[in-house]
């Protein structure tokens, strides 16, 4: 079992930037792929990024392709999420997930290990 914790969330303007991390522990670090997801009041939760277990092709979901990126410090055992050019729609619980394997999927059965989301504001 991994577990996670995530940190960086906050209230941001329209237009502006927020780097959200994940710290994780308890498996060795490069043999999971690790992805974030979202989820806003009333919606499902939505697959956000993903990234392999030793750091290479990353993807992304529809909604923030071009805006935020998904990267990896194995000598930190954290993964990052850059957020660039918010939107309110981007508004949402962020969720950072551990998952099994090598390379990152994009459902959430793809994904064993979750932690306790932190909070994303975008003001208009």
């Amino acid at each position: 079992q991994v577990q996670l914790v995530e940190s960086g969330g906050g209230l941001v303007q329209a237009g502006g930037s927020l780097r959200l991390s994940c710290a994780a522990s308890g498996r060795m670090f490069s043999n999971y792929p690790m992805g974030w997801f979202r989820q806003a009041p009333g919606e499902e939760r939505e697959f956000v990024a993903g990234v392999s277990a030793i750091g290479i092709t990353p993807h992304y979901g529809d909604s923030v392709k071009g805006r935020f990126t998904i990267s990896r410090d194995y000598a930190k055992n954290l993964v990052y999420l850059q957020m660039n050019s918010l939107k309110p729609e981007d508004t949402a619980v962020y969720y950072c997930a551990a998952g099994h394997g090598v390379g990152a999927g994009s459902s959430e059965r793809d994904f064993d290990s979750w932690g306790q989301g932190t909070q994303v504001t975008v003001s208009s």
